[in-house]
């Protein structure tokens, strides 16, 4: 009498696991970029760690005058201040035109505007390694 197999034997069903996995690890990095969010996600936390720093610095800066012995507070009188005084370590601002392509990791200022006491705006780019970068803002308060 003649067997009838039912299903699919075990060295099958794994051939057909590995040729999957096979096709996942070439196909999935041509759909999925990470790389770009990952370098949008450095620049947010650039102009986070910028915004606080700078709030941070201000507030010390607004009770010097009550507390004696207050010698925390840094001197921001333009944009570059913030990035070069209140981060550690200091993010070097690179004041100017912004090339093409940008560098990656590097904060440009186009202009370097003075800063006020009700804060001034200051438009940077967050260079990600190609033309046009990241654009990110950030307040810089005026502090003597």
């Amino acid at each position: 009498m003649k067997q009838v197999q039912r299903g699919f034997t075990l060295i099958e069903l794994v051939m057909v696991i590995v040729i999957l996995g096979v096709l996942a690890a070439v196909a999935l990095p041509k759909f999925v970029d990470l790389k770009s969010d990952a370098q949008a996600a450095a620049a947010l936390g650039v102009q986070g760690a910028l915004n606080s720093a700078n709030s941070i610095n201000y507030a010390t800066c607004s009770i010097k005058t009550n507390a004696a012995g207050n010698t925390k507070c840094l001197v921001v009188a333009k944009c570059s201040d913030v990035s070069a005084n209140l981060m550690q370590p200091a993010i070097t601002a690179l004041v100017g035109t912004v090339p093409s392509p940008t560098v990656d990791g590097t904060l440009y200022l186009a202009t370097d505007t003075a800063a006020t006491a009700t804060g001034a705006t200051c438009s940077a780019v967050y260079g990600n390694g190609k033309a046009g970068g990241i654009a990110i803002s950030y307040i810089a308060f005026l502090t003597t």
